[in-house]
């Protein structure tokens, strides 16, 4: 959930960062709850903002800005409250957070970019601006996907939030702040009632809004997508379905029809076994080169779909393996049925049949 404290409550910074460290507290308190911390953002919310940061051991040119990257301001232990992995190093400390020790978390991508490992941007320092204090990087964290599971992650920045001149700030808080609470009791009505509770211990005077789980924020983070899914989903299917009634039929039809010939070849001495595997056979061959043809035009029609996928690539081996089993399956069925039929009937009756 997210409170705001206004100018009008609270004026002064320290103050601003003691109300919202008591609130982190008193909800800390709260039973069944094992981490809490807070945050300008969370990740999925859409509440971004990007500006350029410098690292002190790289040269840019006259004029030359560095990329953007994404800020996230954070309490210590966010990374625990949101199930954040460290891949290197360590978490901002309470310690350097009363302290408005100039310190930085970043993201594994953005360490892999600018020094190859991410155990190689530990010690390393970077800063908001030309005119700011250099922050040392104690920690790397793991890719988060801000934006929806659909978009790759953004490299971010964290800094505490609470922090000394920062953008010329002597001290820049956080007055719009969420906070993250981990805990089994996740979206019952009981936590909710404890957790305003806690804040109005504090501050009768804060609204709590923009209540979720993180549950909701993914939900409503890929709910376009899933529409489209979805559709997509009903068509696949559709079409599947309209392929393997398809291919049963013409295939059924077609051996049907030489059920004539097969009486002449049983007349003339074939075994019964070897004419079911020949007409199988040559079905599974017509069906086999449609399944082909077929999969070549997916390879590069679903090349269109690519935004659409999360964690499967558009030539999926898993889907691209089941897919042509179910057609040739249909074929195999199809072939055999009328197939096993014909080879069972009378050979003088075959020969009277026009």
């Amino acid at each position: 959930f997210r409170i705001w404290l206004p100018w009008s409550q609270v004026h002064e910074p320290e103050q601003v960062n003691r109300t919202e460290v008591e609130i982190r507290d008193k909800l800390a308190a709260i039973p069944g709850v094992t981490a809490v911390a807070f945050s300008n953002t969370v990740p999925l919310d859409g509440r971004l903002s990007w500006d350029p940061v410098w690292a002190q051991d790289k040269v840019y040119g006259p004029g030359q800005a560095p990329p953007a990257r994404t800020y996230r301001f954070v309490s210590p232990g966010f990374l625990a409250a949101m199930g954040t992995r460290l891949v290197a190093g360590r978490d901002i400390s309470w310690a350097e957070f009363n302290d408005h020790t100039p310190v930085a978390l970043v993201s594994e991508n953005m360490a892999r970019e600018l020094w190859g490992t991410p155990a190689g941007a530990l010690g390393k320092r970077v800063r908001e601006g030309i005119k700011s204090p250099w922050r040392e990087i104690v920690g790397v964290v793991e890719d988060v996907r801000n934006e929806g599971a659909q978009f790759k992650p953004a490299s971010i920045v964290y800094w505490p939030a609470v922090t000394e001149n920062f953008y010329g700030n002597p001290l820049y808080v956080q007055r719009p702040v969420a906070f993250a609470i981990r805990t089994n009791r996740a979206g019952t009505q009981s936590l909710l009632t404890e957790a305003r509770a806690a804040v109005w211990q504090v501050n009768s005077n804060l609204p709590v809004f923009l209540v979720s789980t993180m549950k909701d924020l993914y939900d409503q983070s890929l709910a376009a997508t899933s529409f489209t899914l979805v559709m997509l989903a009903i068509a696949g299917t559709m079409a599947l379905l309209l392929g393997i009634v398809g291919i049963y039929g013409v295939v059924s039809y077609a051996v049907s029809q030489r059920t004539r010939e097969m009486g002449i070849r049983l007349a003339l001495g074939a075994e019964p076994g070897q004419l079911r595997r020949m007409f199988v056979g040559n079905a599974l061959f017509l069906a086999g080169a449609g399944v082909a043809i077929g999969l070549a035009a997916a390879a590069g029609l679903t090349r269109l779909m690519k935004s659409l996928l999360y964690g499967v690539s558009t030539v999926d081996p898993v889907i691209y393996f089941a897919m042509p089993l179910i057609l040739l399956a249909a074929a195999l069925l199809a072939s055999y049925l009328p197939a096993r039929r014909a080879s069972r009937i009378d050979p003088v009756e075959a020969l009277r049949l026009e």
